[in-house]
């Protein structure tokens, strides 16, 4: 699985992509509404770097 991408192709439209072996958009997810998500959810494995929508992600202190 690649690593989400964070892209704003519009001022103000921060999104997260992920991309297929040629470099093509294989999923997009809006910023806001990803984070939003993140937090409702819970799930019971850790995540690694630059997969956040894919598990826990350890808290910063």
């Amino acid at each position: 699985m690649s690593k989400r991408e964070l892209i704003e192709p519009n001022p103000g439209d921060k999104r997260y992509v992920r991309r297929d072996d040629q470099g093509r958009f294989s999923e997009s997810d809006d910023v806001g509404r990803s984070l939003a998500a993140d937090r409702r959810q819970h799930s019971s494995h850790d995540a690694g770097p630059g997969q956040g929508d894919k598990g826990d992600r350890k808290k910063k202190h």
